[in-house]
């Protein structure tokens, strides 16, 4: 274990880099997720086409020939982004497909009457779904966002391809220079799991605490 002792820096600084990561890329995801599920949710055709099309064509394209995609194939068009955007952007983007058809479920499970209550108090689509349907939708799909939230913090090793340094990359270059790699990937499991578990926790408390009890 002196192999993870040794290279302790390198190992926190990767731990620190995964978690900004997953909270930027989280955000992003929440907010293109909240996005896309109302315009499918939404009365206009045109609306919830686009909304199918990203899901549909996000979410079918494995993650990792997105993220270089980004990296790689937008440099060949002038585009070049740092590798850390990159990451962020393709993480945010993909897990959004997921969080958007979780809220959309959630959207569907509210009564149509509360919407037609909306409309006919004079709220207008967007202010309908920002002030009554989406609080009760989020609500109702806490346990598959828990889930999509693991997802991503899992799923965030794979910007260690384009060299962010998050915990897979540290736990990579800490075997290249000691090959202790059982030691070092144990180590970057242990870090995972310091992510993860908690997360996991407090998931299960959020959905305890906004539990729907049904009325007998």
């Amino acid at each position: 274990m002196s192999v993870l002792t040794d290279n302790w820096p390198l190992l926190l600084e990767g731990f620190l880099t995964t978690i900004k990561v997953s909270i930027v890329a989280l955000v992003l995801a929440l907010a293109l997720g909240t996005l896309i599920a109302s315009l499918r949710a939404a009365p206009s055709t045109p609306l919830r086409a686009l909304g199918a099309a990203y899901v549909e064509f996000i979410r079918n394209i494995p993650l990792l020939v997105q993220i270089f995609f980004l990296y790689f194939g937008l440099p060949s068009i002038g585009i070049k982004l740092p590798a850390f955007a990159c990451g962020v952007i393709g993480l945010g983007v993909y897990t959004g497909a997921f969080i958007a058809e979780a809220i959309r479920s959630g959207i569907i499970s509210i009564p149509k009457g509360q919407f037609e209550a909306a409309s006919a108090s004079g709220m207008s689509y967007a202010m309908a779904m920002r002030l009554v349907i989406l609080p009760q939708a989020f609500r109702a799909v806490i346990p598959p966002l828990g889930n999509q939230t693991l997802n991503l913090i899992k799923n965030s090793s794979l910007v260690s391809t384009i060299a962010v340094t998050d915990i897979v990359h540290a736990a990579d270059s800490i075997g290249a220079q000691t090959f202790a790699y059982s030691t070092a990937y144990l180590g970057a499991s242990i870090l995972y799991l310091v992510l993860t578990l908690p997360s996991a926790f407090g998931i299960n408390a959020l959905e305890r605490r906004f539990a729907i009890k049904s009325v007998r």
